[in-house]
């Protein structure tokens, strides 16, 4: 698998310093960005600290990614998403403890988005409201959640994606690296297949960007050309925060097998999608769906299962041919595509039919454990999963009272026409058939829009408008539990004064000996005002009770509101070790060349 890459960062048009930080390590195939936030220089601090302490523990237990890349296994796959949750969580700690050592520094925090390649997989990390987004067959796929107040409230149903949303809170974030000792983390692992191209980016860029834009500039051919256009879209349209734009692609592969895998897990995948069970998921959901499946070889002539035999998986298949059979009467026969068995993720019921392999087959399994773990872990994917399921029992109750009305009526003839004359039962239409055997849909499909959050909407852009004179604070400890409301207004008077300014540090990236980390430098943000409770207005946040996955809120920090134009120029030339405002990292491990050498 060959890799090419590169990255960029800028301050932007409205910051004079750099929050962001990112790190590649392509010897680990490790790419990382942080967005920092605090006061006092705390926030370059923060992001520096995070990127180096993940990559500093992932290069320590480096056996871990060896082994899975000697051999592929479901346990190595689970250790690899281990180390990633620890590797975040230490440099959590890390940053923690620092905050605690002065006050200048308490409440600082990062976001972090990473991704790490092994083998043929992708393993990402995410904390916050940095994202990465895939490009696959044209296709832009954001593979991350923001962690970020708007998205909570827009996923309560509070906000819809294009309303105004004043109040100081509007860019905090719920999850942050280092505010708190701990922190929950996101993580995926997923196929990376020839062809792909991946983007991470901090909330500087993708609060602008749309599939379209993204689709356009991730297809550029020049990979080297792509951070550095991401920058320039980011900076024109209106360039509020600091931007940092990491570009990976996976170039195409012309080996047959890699090939045949290609088509294998686009197969998988649209497999998935043909069930009507995960027909609401979303790229994610499915991944985390085919991640639970087991494959299995069935010769021909073989039963899969037995009529009368109870079990517990759901079956998909790949390759072959298998024959629905009841009473020893074939009832449907399922090629490549074709899935069976799937009341046994709701039901015990004993198998209501014989599934038997025509031919040799290959089958993708689903353990009801396994796939309860699934939602289990993901709420909002139970309800699309539990939605989906009652539109295939409301079709089935459907189909039912046809078969009824047909029977009562073959019945009301034989009672008028009398004794001797024999009525045949009027079959079924096509389209009532067997749902899950045959490809049967609802019909008059109703698709509320509480089935979807704001990261599945159509396009990336957070779209929610910011309002330019809302207060520049940070608020840590903002306490968002049922019944108590979101604050429009608050005290501001409480300000820090500048500190001095101080010299950046150079940050090395492992693999690049020559190599810098933008580096860091002081910015000043004012101080967390005190926030009674009493004081707060009403209504902005609901009073019903939620689930504890979504009352316990940590690490909530607005981030500075965008100032009024001050004409600073966008600068095109900077010095990094004095003043950090650019700095890019090549694929080749050798620092970006100067103008006149290009």
């Amino acid at each position: 698998m060959q890799v090419r890459f590169w990255a960029a960062t800028h301050p932007g048009r409205a910051r004079e310093q750099n929050e962001d930080n990112f790190l590649v390590d392509k010897k680990l195939n490790l790419f990382i960005v942080a967005d920092g936030m605090g006061g006092h220089a705390a926030g370059e601090i923060a992001s520096s600290v995070a990127v180096r302490e993940v990559r500093r523990v992932i290069a320590e237990r480096r056996a871990i990614i060896e082994r899975y890349v000697d051999e592929e296994s479901t346990t190595g796959r689970q250790e690899l998403l281990a180390l990633i949750v620890d590797a975040i969580r230490q440099a959590c700690a890390r940053i923690f403890e620092m905050a605690q050592e002065g006050t200048e520094r308490r409440g600082m925090g990062t976001t972090l988005c990473m991704l790490m390649m092994a083998g043929r997989r992708g393993f990402l990390g995410h904390v916050g409201d940095s994202r990465i987004y895939m490009l696959r067959n044209s296709v832009v796929e954001q593979l991350t959640e923001d962690h970020s107040l708007v998205n909570e409230l827009i996923k309560r149903g509070r906000l819809k994606p294009g309303d105004v949303f004043d109040s100081p809170y509007k860019n905090a974030v719920t999850r942050a690296v280092g505010v708190y000792e701990t922190v929950e983390v996101d993580t995926l692992d997923f196929d990376i297949l020839p062809g792909d191209n991946f983007l991470l980016c901090s909330d500087g860029l993708s609060c602008y960007l749309e599939n379209d834009l993204t689709r356009e500039y991730l297809s550029l051919e020049s990979v080297k050309d792509i951070p550095d256009r991401f920058i320039e879209f980011a900076n024109e349209s209106g360039g509020k925060d600091n931007i940092t734009s990491v570009v990976v692609r996976i170039l195409p592969d012309q080996d047959e097998l890699a090939n045949e895998r290609l088509q294998e897990v686009r197969l998988k995948l649209d497999t998935l999608r043909a069930i009507p069970m995960f027909k609401y998921l979303s790229y994610k959901g499915l991944v985390k769906v085919m991640n639970i499946t087991d494959a299995q070889r069935v010769p021909a002539g073989t039963a899969i299962f037995e009529e009368g035999t109870r079990g517990e998986e759901l079956y998909l298949l790949l390759h072959g041919r298998v024959a629905i059979e009841k009473g020893g009467q074939r009832l449907a026969e399922l090629g490549a595509g074709g899935h069976f068995g799937e009341m046994a993720m709701v039901d015990k019921s004993p198998r209501s039919a014989t599934a038997r392999a025509l031919e040799d087959c290959r089958l993708l399994v689903i353990q009801r454990q396994q796939f309860y773990e699934v939602m289990r872990r993901d709420p909002s994917m139970a309800v699309k999963l539990m939605w989906s399921f009652i539109q295939v029992l409301n079709t089935r109750l459907r189909i039912t009272n046809d078969e009824l009305l047909r029977a009562r009526d073959t019945i009301e003839s034989i009672r008028v026409n009398g004794a001797g004359v024999v009525a045949d039962l009027p079959p079924a239409e096509h389209s009532l058939a067997a749902f899950g055997v045959l490809p049967v849909g609802p019909t008059d499909e109703l698709v509320p829009g509480f089935l979807f959050a704001d990261s599945e909407q159509p396009q990336t852009d957070p779209a929610v408008r910011i309002d330019p004179n809302s207060p520049a604070l940070a608020y840590p400890d903002l306490d968002l539990r049922p019944g108590l409301p979101v604050p429009t207004s608050v005290d501001v008077s409480a300000r820090s004064s500048p500190p001095e300014p101080a010299e950046a540090e150079e940050i090395e990236t492992s693999g690049f000996e020559d190599d810098l980390v933008p580096a860091v430098s002081p910015q000043t943000e004012p101080e967390a005002a005190a926030l009674p409770a009493e004081a707060l207005p009403a209504a902005d946040v609901p009073d019903e009770a939620l689930p504890p996955t979504l009352t316990a809120m940590p690490a909530l920090r607005p981030r500075p509101a965008e100032p009024e134009d001050d004409g600073i120029e966008e600068r095109s030339t900077i010095d990094l070790k004095r003043s950090p405002r650019r700095g890019r990292l090549p694929d080749d491990g050798t620092r970006p060349p100067d103008d006149e050498d290009e």
